[in-house]
Parts: C-alpha cells; structure tokens; sequence
C-alpha cells in the first residue's frame, strides 16, 4: 500500500515544485509596494512615461533618488598611487645581469601568463620549450647557463610552491647562484 501511495503522490509533488520554480523566475522581480519607483527618464524610456497627473510625484521622487545617491559614500582608492608610479619606465636589460623574477598568485590567471612569458614572446632569442615538459630553458642571448627569467615554467618552483613577495625575496639570490647564475642581479 505504501509503494502505491508514493507512486501516486511524487508525480503532484514534483509538478508543484516545478511550478514554484518556474513562477520564481517568471514572476515580476519585486511585486506590490516593495519596488522602488522607477526615475521618470527609465518610464519615458520604455513608454511608460509618468501621467499628468502623477509629474509632480515623479519629479519628487527623482528628487528623493537624488538625494539617496548623494547620501552614499563615494569609493575611495584605497592605495593611491602617483601617476609617477603607474607610468614608470623600468629598463631592463636582458643582455646584461637583469632578472624578472615572476610572482605566481594563485587564480589570477597566474599560470596562463607564466606559459605566455616562456612560449608566445618574441624575443631575440626565445625560450627553449620541449614537448611534454612543463619547464622550459630561457637564456639569455649569446649566454648559454645564465637565465633572464625567475618563474615556475623556466626554474620550477625553486622557492617553494606559491612563494610569496617575501619568500621569493629572499630565496631567488641563492636559488640563482645554486643554478650556476652569480652574475645576475633582481630588481626590487
């Protein structure tokens, strides 16, 4: 008798939990006196533009949306930089002892910019990639053990899966000379 009962009441319960779903996204997005009134230029916008009689009403409530706006704290940047900064010209000589050093954040697209760094730049001469492995040789030009770029797919995670600014800080000068690199210098 069971078996039956279930058999005849799941079929309306699954309809009325269908139904309740499909009105939640159907139904208008705020019914009755919860929504806001619309500024008159959306209504006039869309059509719908304010009566003759309702105009001063609507002329009010823009007043009051106004004011509402105004009342909202403005965002503040919260590290402001000197335009100096933001357009600073960094040399960086790939030729000589100069090393970037490449901060992995973890999903930042850090991995996608790290492949680009070692395989799509054109350069004098390229990174050395072979097929299947994820670390790849980038020499610098002319030089065949000193490296021009500190990162996860050219020297693998010498200092650490995700090391941090201060990690790497202190970390890549002695993972350099490890690799037989002594000449090469970081900026910070």
């Amino acid at each position: 008798m069971d078996e039956r009962f279930n058999r005849w009441l799941l079929p309306p319960l699954l309809a009325l939990l269908f139904l309740l779903i499909v009105y939640q996204y159907v139904s208008p997005a705020c019914p009755g006196a919860a929504c806001p009134r619309r500024p008159p230029a959306l209504a006039a916008r869309r059509g719908g533009g304010p009566a003759e009689g309702e105009e001063e009403e609507a002329t009010a409530d823009a007043a009051e949306e106004e004011e509402a706006a105004a009342a909202l704290p403005r965002l503040v940047a919260k590290f402001p930089f000197a335009r100096g900064e933001l357009c600073r010209r960094v040399r960086f000589d790939m030729r000589g002892r100069d090393v970037i050093v490449f901060l992995h954040i973890q999903k930042t697209g850090g991995t996608t910019f790290g492949r680009h760094l070692v395989r799509n730049i054109r350069l004098e001469q390229p990174c050395y990639c072979r097929a299947g492995q994820k670390k790849c040789a980038c020499h610098r030009p002319g030089g065949d053990k000193d490296t021009w770029l500190f990162s996860r797919f050219s020297t693998g995670w010498s200092c650490g899966l995700h090391a941090d600014w201060t990690e790497l800080t202190s970390c890549v000068p002695a993972a350099m000379e490890r690799r037989g690199c002594t000449g090469n210098r970081t900026l910070r």
